[in-house]
């Protein structure tokens, strides 16, 4: 009984980091990655608790069992999130660091923006929200890469 106890203790455990997405935040690790792994780098722009079509992109693709489990295989993802609400401010390194990926990559400040880029952080391509299924915006973004 007590090893039974272990076991679904350890599962538990172990289960929120199988499905999660698993997101960078710092641009050169997440470079580092995609070069060591042979992956493109989803790059996007949310502002998280402000921007609906960016809580839909998450809700709708980023958090859908379908795009997890096949982003973990295919992408990099890396998040520059955009908070306004002071409960949810990031560190100030963080903030200067997202600002300095949208001054590269974002010029415009569109939200929700999706930039996929290859190891060496050059542009394949850009899209926003879609209100599409996972399936479907996995074929959009697999359309900018080799």
């Amino acid at each position: 009984m007590k090893e039974l106890v272990i076991l679904l203790i350890l599962f538990f455990t172990a289960l929120p980091s199988l499905v999660a997405q698993e997101w960078q935040t710092n641009f050169e690790d997440a470079l580092e990655i995609a070069s060591e792994e042979n992956k493109p780098i989803i790059l996007v722009f949310q502002g998280s608790d402000w921007c609906a079509p960016c809580i839909k992109l998450d809700r709708e693709i980023w958090s859908s069992e379908v795009f997890k489990k096949y982003a973990a295989d295919h992408y990099v993802m890396l998040q520059a999130n955009f908070p306004r609400k002071k409960m949810n401010a990031l560190s100030e390194t963080q903030t200067k660091a997202n600002a300095k990926l949208a001054e590269t990559y974002n010029k415009q400040g569109f939200f929700p923006h999706v930039v996929i880029l290859d190891s060496k952080g050059n542009v394949l391509g850009e899209t926003g929200y879609k209100k599409t299924t996972p399936e479907k915006y996995i074929n959009v973004l697999n359309t900018y890469i080799d």
